[in-house]
């Protein structure tokens, strides 16, 4: 008989088991890394429409009278340009400038703020955060209050038309409204993971089978497929979209990874500023790259990398990208070296193979 699993689940394992998904452990929690297959899936998110378990991203709610202001403090972007109903990415940050996490934050009003953070952050952020949040505004934990539904890919506002009363066409990216989903009360996100136009759904948990199984009903003619982690992973690689844990840590600088957008240093004052404009006015010495294989063979995370025959880092982020038909990759690369066009190795089986810096995102849909 075996032992009862010490990972947790999300209020869609059933469906999960049901579909005889492929579950593995991620962040402690047990997860579908696939239904039918990463390149199938893959494909139907580019070309239909796909959904996804992400019950496992963690809430965290900040709010009183000075909500905005400690938003402001514990972030790097500029939440003071969010109006209620809109949302933004952003990073919690170090006094060195790096991320403590990358995250969501969605203005409900002045006062009130959800913050989206990634599973394996969770505790960690919210620790983070209670540890530094300034007087007037208070953080809770409400991880335990919502399921998230991710529903990605060029059909997904149109399924979703079928099943809510909230105005999708009015809505642009970044933007979320509170409604009806399948007749029960979610917040609408427009935001996603994939590069693809999609939704984010915040149910509660009660309700997220429910929600998941009215989408199938108005989504199969459309071509929706249920889709895992493992597509999760290469579709964002595709878009060029960080994975914390990979891409991004505590010993990569938002600067260095490529997220001066989300830098806002004319803010005057949040957490890693001073370090971030120092850096700023001093200069990069490395920075995220992203590149393709000249030669036979697939990079994957860990991997060295190589200049002039000096190891200079390894891959962060590696695989085949189904849509782009190619293997790609990012890695953290000498300046002078993380320019497109300009060569480097990727150490692959203790073997040198050649690869070539380019324009990123690699894939970047038609709007």
């Amino acid at each position: 008989m075996s032992e009862p699993s010490t990972l947790k689940r999300t209020p869609l394992y059933p469906v999960h088991k049901a579909l005889d998904a492929r579950l593995v452990d991620f962040a402690g929690w047990e997860m579908p890394v696939q239904y039918r297959g990463v390149l199938e899936e893959h494909l139907a998110v580019r070309e239909r429409a796909g959904l996804f378990d992400v019950s496992h991203m963690g809430e965290i709610s900040i709010s009183g009278p000075k909500a905005l202001d400690a938003v402001q403090w514990l972030t790097s972007n500029d939440a003071a340009r969010l109006a209620d109903g809109q949302a933004q990415y952003s990073a919690l940050t170090t006094p060195a400038g790096t991320p403590v996490d990358d995250i969501l934050v969605h203005r409900i009003a002045s006062d009130s703020f959800l913050l989206c953070v990634n599973a394996s952050n969770d505790d960690k952020d919210f620790a983070w955060i209670r540890q530094n949040i300034p007087a007037g505004a208070t953080a809770e934990h409400v991880s335990d209050q919502y399921a998230q539904l991710a529903l990605q890919g060029p059909a997904a506002a149109g399924i979703l038309a079928n099943l809510t009363p909230a105005p999708l066409s009015a809505m642009k990216g970044f933007t979320f409204t509170r409604d009806k989903v399948a007749g029960r009360s979610a917040l609408l996100a427009r935001t996603g993971y994939t590069g693809e136009d999609g939704f984010e759904i915040y149910c509660a948990p009660g309700d997220a089978v429910a929600i998941w199984e009215a989408l199938f009903d108005k989504g199969r003619s459309a071509g929706l497929e249920p889709v895992g982690l493992g597509a999760r992973d290469t579709l964002r690689l595709e878009a060029c979209l960080a994975l914390y844990g990979n891409d991004i840590d505590d010993t990569t600088t938002l600067l260095e990874a490529g997220l001066g957008f989300i830098v806002k240093l004319d803010k005057e004052r949040f957490v890693g500023r001073d370090a971030l404009l120092a850096q700023n006015k001093q200069g990069l010495k490395r920075r995220l790259a992203g590149f393709e294989m000249v030669e036979r063979g697939i990079a994957r995370h860990g991997y060295p990398v190589s200049v002039a025959g000096q190891v200079v880092g390894q891959v962060t982020s590696g695989t085949y990208g189904p849509f782009v038909r190619k293997n790609i990759g990012l890695a953290y690369l000498p300046v002078e070296t993380a320019t497109p066009g300009c060569e480097f190795d990727v150490i692959i089986r203790a073997k040198p193979v050649r690869a070539r810096v380019v324009r990123t995102p690699f894939y970047k849909r038609e709007r």
